[in-house]
């Protein structure tokens, strides 16, 4: 059986903010590091000897990974709102490239 298997996560539009298209993409560089730092001090990257049990790394981890979505998600507003770009079509287009690359069914 070839089952379809996805993951959806809704995050919510942040109405506290002003964000430009520029510093959406800061913010989201800045939030990549903080996930590649926490990758980092487990994996004992960093030169620090590992201080953190697996379990709290990878919560850690999955913080910061959410911090990374919730910045792309919030670009996806600016690009919508600021620019009129269709993200629902950039994001079938982009499953479908998915697909012919053979990524996916």
């Amino acid at each position: 059986m070839n089952e379809k298997i996805s993951k959806t996560v809704t995050l919510p539009r942040l109405n506290k903010l002003n964000p430009s298209l520029e510093s959406t993409a800061l913010k989201i560089m800045e939030e990549s590091g903080e996930l590649a730092q926490a990758i980092g001090k487990f994996r004992g990257l960093n030169g620090e000897a590992l201080r953190v049990e697996e379990d709290k790394a990878m919560q850690l981890v999955a913080q910061e990974l959410m911090d990374v979505a919730q910045t792309a998600i919030t670009m996806m507003f600016v690009l919508e709102e600021q620019y009129g770009i269709d993200i629902d079509k950039v994001l079938k287009d982009h499953i479908t490239k998915l697909r012919i690359k053979g990524y996916c069914d």
